[in-house]
């Protein structure tokens, strides 16, 4: 079965760089289950709260929208199962592999937070900071 993204994803995508964006594009249709975009460009103010919460360990994301286009270096993604959003990492395990084939054969590098050694974020991807400052 191939999925594609519906309007709300394809809408926070729109707020994405273009790169990561068509690693996005591309995983869908390779996807076993569907992907839900929950994030694209978020405020500083989203920022502030999910930081003071505890659920972002920074101020400095890079969803906060880049000072020359506006858009987003980092997408947050979850698999969604018979319509309902999942968060069990198993899932994102699986997920993983098939965004990082996406990114392999778009050639645009990417990060996955699930990769992180001490703030484990199974939704949360972004471009290195390295080649896109």
């Amino acid at each position: 079965m191939s999925f594609s993204f519906g309007r709300r994803s394809q809408a926070r995508l729109a707020t994405v760089h273009p790169d990561l964006r068509r690693v996005f594009y591309r995983a869908i249709g390779m996807s076993p289950v569907d992907l839900t975009i929950l994030e694209g460009v978020r405020t500083l103010s989203r920022q502030r709260q999910l930081y003071n919460a505890g659920a972002a360990r920074t101020m400095k994301s890079r969803h906060l929208p880049h000072l020359v286009d506006g858009l987003s270096r980092a997408v947050d993604v979850a698999p969604s199962v018979a319509g309902q959003v999942r968060w069990d990492w198993p899932l994102y395990y699986d997920l993983a592999d098939v965004i990082k084939d996406a990114a392999e054969m778009e050639r645009v590098p990417i990060e996955w937070g699930g990769d992180w050694r001490t703030f484990k974020d199974g939704p949360h991807w972004q471009l290195p900071w390295a080649e896109y400052p």
